[in-house]
């Protein structure tokens, strides 16, 4: 109902424009939801041809219909894929229910995953499982917009190109369209494939049917894609280009494409296939993370100055990690109170987008600003910054004014509105307020975010961080609870999600193994004091153990025992050594040695 409120004032353009929770130039994912495990498949993909991933033919195979159509309607299941493999001659002996039960439980164990992780042989499939480079060819989920551009994101941060779209080209370690023998990441999951034709043909790559070094969950999901005789074609234009579009957190976006590079390159031979992959996975969720959290902390400066800090003073919002996993109550508790700090400060995220929304819309409009646009792909920091001079109404900004009057003539249009007035007269008054000129632009934003209600911006927000900390998984950086408080004075209980940072094992083994690289080549490690690896996890990501986040309050006591449980932790995980309790003598080491090390 408050959409058809600004339809009623606005054209459709406008609406576009505004009526949204992104801001691509600032962050270049959709604020929702998105299944962190499923975007490998979809980078595999982008990287080999190049492209966006189109329709595959994964609902055709395993699930034929008569009727056109009917694809978009059709689900696959576990025992629809078990049944067409038993089918094929790689699969002799699986011919009874038994049997296929067994294989379908290979399957969803090694492989495919149901929806909302559901077990059972008959509920929809909604992800692939990134074991092998095949997965690429297995078009789940349905389409790759459900993956809220965050592939997009991650091609364009490694391949590290300068023009509007990521291109087919040359890249030291992440060429795009190139094969995969250089790519670092394609070539750590190719095992048994060559390519034989046209880089561009979909059904080029080939299986090596005598080669002996792919597991069974690597097996399972490369007779998977021969079933399916070719990878997914390109999305249809015009969206089939992969936008070069990159964060403002420039400084958060390099360390992500150095970590994982590093890590990748280093430790892909090394640790097994699976502990390879959880902490893949925790390596991207750290990384978008961090992304996500150094966002906001520098639009709350660019809100204030204007302008964009330098790349050398971006920081992520420190979040105070309960090393104990929730054991300790009072750990709990700090961490707890940490993330709803970090919280707060996300809260103003829709509304500083709404600003930037607003501003870009007008400067588009203008017909001055309109000629002095700059290039805003792969950063869009001038631009960002001359919206910001528009708003602080800085002295450079000459068309500051006629900006400012273009907004206030859309707020004054809004709460002329009848509709508005008879059912948000709250927002009506704020709108026909007075104030200075940059509140005024705040104001309208501010009203914007009511009208499309929490749902749309604090509760996709809030959908998107536990998304990116992979929250309540195995590998993941956050575990969520349900608290429940009693009303002061009546006796309505309150009921709310909290949220609190922990290091899962794979999370600390992830942390451990990129930390001791050395940096540049990082094919080397060096043994690295416990002290040193906490002051690099807490400049680098924003993760604090043994001191208080800013504006934190805990005490000596309990970060001093929180050092001790990760010590213990690590020490179990035997990522630890010491020989008495001098804290130089307190060194970590990896696990497993890197690649090419001595």
């Amino acid at each position: 109902m408050s959409k058809s409120i600004v339809k009623d004032v606005f054209n459709l353009s406008w609406i576009r424009a505004v009526w949204t929770g992104n801001y691509r130039k600032v962050l270049p994912i959709s604020i929702q939801e998105f299944s962190l495990g499923a975007v490998l498949p979809a980078v595999f993909h982008m990287f080999r041809f190049g492209r966006r991933r189109g329709a595959g033919r994964f609902a055709d195979t395993f699930a034929p219909s008569s009727g056109p159509g009917t694809r978009g309607k059709r689900t696959v299941t576990i025992g629809q894929v078990a049944a067409r493999l038993a089918r094929s001659e790689d699969f002799a002996g699986f011919d009874d229910n038994v049997e296929r039960a067994i294989l379908g439980d290979l399957l969803l164990c090694f492989c495919l995953e149901n929806i909302r992780r559901e077990p059972g042989r008959t509920k929809q499939i909604q992800r692939v499982a990134p074991a092998h480079y095949m997965a690429s060819w297995i078009d789940l989920p349905n389409s790759v917009a459900h993956l809220r551009l965050v592939p997009e994101m991650i091609v364009s941060t490694l391949a590290a190109q300068d023009g509007r779209v990521v291109a087919p080209g040359a890249h030291p370690s992440f060429p795009v369209g190139q094969g995969y023998e250089e790519n670092v990441l394609l070539s750590a999951f190719r095992q048994g494939i060559e390519h034989q034709g046209k880089l561009s043909d979909l059904a080029g790559d080939k299986f090596i049917e005598s080669n002996e070094d792919v597991g069974v969950d690597q097996l399972l999901l490369i007779r998977i894609a021969q079933e399916l005789g070719a990878a997914p074609g390109p999305i249809p234009s015009p969206g089939r280009g992969i936008i070069n579009q990159r964060p403002v957190a420039q400084r958060a976006a390099e360390d992500f494409a150095e970590d994982i590079r590093g890590f990748v390159r280093s430790y892909a031979d090394p640790i097994p296939r699976l502990a390879f992959l959880e902490m893949l996975e925790a390596c991207m969720a750290l990384g978008l993370t961090t992304i996500l959290t150094s966002t906001v902390e520098i639009l709350a400066e660019w809100e204030r100055t204007g302008a964009i800090p330098w790349q050398c003073k971006q920081r992520p919002i420190g979040l105070f990690v309960d090393c104990s996993n929730g054991i300790d109550r009072r750990l709990r508790t700090c961490a707890e109170q940490s993330m709803d700090s970090a919280m707060r400060s996300l809260d103003f995220l829709p509304t500083l987008l709404m600003i930037l929304r607003l501003l870009d819309l007008a400067a588009r409009m203008d017909r001055e600003l309109k000629k002095s646009q700059f290039k805003t792909e792969p950063y869009a920091t001038k631009w960002i910054d001359l919206l910001g001079g528009l708003y602080t109404s800085s002295s450079d900004q000459p068309r500051a004014r006629q900006i400012h009057e273009r907004i206030d003539e859309w707020a004054f249009d809004l709460s002329e509105s009848e509709s508005l007035c008879e059912e948000y007269p709250e927002v009506a008054r704020v709108l026909k307020g007075g104030g200075n000129e940059s509140n005024s632009i705040r104001d309208m934003a501010e009203a914007l975010i009511v009208l499309m209600g929490k749902t749309i911006t604090q509760g996709h927000l809030s959908k998107l961080l536990d998304s990116a900390l992979l929250a309540g998984r195995p590998n993941g950086l956050a575990k969520k609870r349900t608290s429940s408080r009693k009303e002061a004075g009546t006796a309505a209980t309150r009921r709310r999600v909290v949220r609190s940072a922990v290091f899962t094992d794979p999370a600390l083994d992830y942390l451990v193994h990129i930390r001791v690289l050395k940096s540049g080549t990082r094919r080397h490690a060096t043994p690295l004091s416990l002290r040193q690896f906490l002051r690099d996890i807490r400049e680098r990501y924003g993760l604090y153990v043994d001191a208080a986040p800013p504006n934190t309050d805990i005490s000596h006591d309990l970060l001093r025992a929180n050092r001790t449980i990760l010590e213990r932790r690590l020490r179990d995980l035997g990522l630890l050594t010491g020989v008495n309790d001098a804290e130089e003598m307190k060194r970590l080491r990896p696990r497993f040695k890197p690649k090419g090390s001595e």
